[in-house]
This record gives structure tokens, sequence and C-alpha cells, in this order.
């Protein structure tokens, strides 16, 4: 189910801040680069601007990787979170996940560190859920997985995003996150991988 990809930001959101997902590419489109600037022999260009293009898978589960990802509230759920990470200037490309973790895939500003969002987002989409459910028991688990994805590699990670449901059959969220911690070259005490 690939809620964020088209017009994921359904109506729970005011019409003017909803947006398409389209791509990833560069933050600023070619035909609003200004002018360059002409200098004197022997000084310097300055940059008028800051270019980036950090593409980043994160992960992170429910509290104890309970089941709280109810079907019903998946779409809607995807959609507020990337409509979290819209607001915070990040271009969310691909939300997905089985019913104990949740998969992103996100453009972040220079501006913004991946500790930042993650906080905002998952308090604030917890707070969401918690507000549309009568148990109001929806949290997520304190720390998170990131990791940069180059962008010859982003129509893998966005299949193997698409296709959660299918890996789970065979796997352990667990066992997801040891494979990637390793798959990244990321050091990690397995104690706390849980």
């Amino acid at each position: 189910m690939e809620c964020c990809v088209g017009d994921g930001f359904k109506n729970n959101q005011p019409k003017a801040s909803r947006v398409a997902v389209a791509e990833c590419g560069p933050w600023r489109q070619p035909w609003e680069k200004e002018a360059e600037q002409e200098t004197s022999p022997g000084r310097a260009t300055e940059m008028a601007h800051t270019y980036t293009n950090l593409l980043t898978h994160a992960l992170f589960s429910t509290k104890d990787r309970q089941p709280l990802i109810r079907t019903e509230m998946k779409s809607d759920l995807y959609a507020y979170m990337g409509g979290i990470i819209t607001n915070l200037r990040c271009k969310p490309v691909l939300i997905n996940g089985p019913n104990d973790h949740v998969h992103l895939l996100f453009v972040l500003p220079a501006s913004l560190s991946v500790a930042d969002l993650m906080e905002k987002l998952k308090a604030n989409s917890s707070k969401w859920a918690n507000e549309r459910s009568q148990r109001r028991a929806f949290s997520w688990q304190t720390g998170y997985t990131a990791f940069s994805v180059s962008q010859s590699k982003l129509a893998e990670v966005k299949a193997y995003i698409s296709h959660q449901e299918e890996h789970h059959r065979k796997l352990t969220y667990q066992e997801e996150v040891v494979a990637l911690l390793r798959k990244h070259g990321v050091e990690f005490d397995p104690r706390f991988v849980v």
C-alpha cells in the first residue's frame, strides 16, 4: 500500500496544505535558480543558495512492537505523517509498513536534523492516533533507525518499502533492523535491538 505516493494526503488536512508527492529530485527546480552573478577577476564566486538531496530511509516501531496500526487507520495515519513531514519542510516520498512499525522515505532539508524530525513526527502522529481511538493506547518506540539513500538506489528502496507486508511473512522486525544495520555498516549492541 503506497499511501503517500500520488495524492496521498487526503482529507485530513486543509485543502491549501494538501500536496502531491512526486519522485525525489533536487530541492529547487532548475527554473528557480537565480542568474549567476558576475565577479571581478580573482574574486571568489559566492554561493547564493545551499543545494542538497538528503534522501533518507527511516523506520521505527510501535511501543513494544504491539500491532497498533490497524488496517482501517493505516491510510489516514500515513497521510497525516506525510503532512507533518511536509509541514517541517521535508519532502515525503513513501510511507508504508505492517501493523507494528513504519518505514519512511523522505528528503530532509539541510536546516533540519533527523532527530528533530523524528521527535516531532512521532509526538504529533501518536497524538493524532490517540485522538481517534477510544483506547488511547497508541505510542511509538523511543528510538528509530535512519539511513542515507543514494539517488541511484531510490527505486530499489521504494520497492522494498512498498512490499513490507510480504517481507514480514518471512522475517521479524528485529531481524529486519539487524539486517539493515549490518548492510549499512552501523555498529550496534544486539541487546538493544528490540
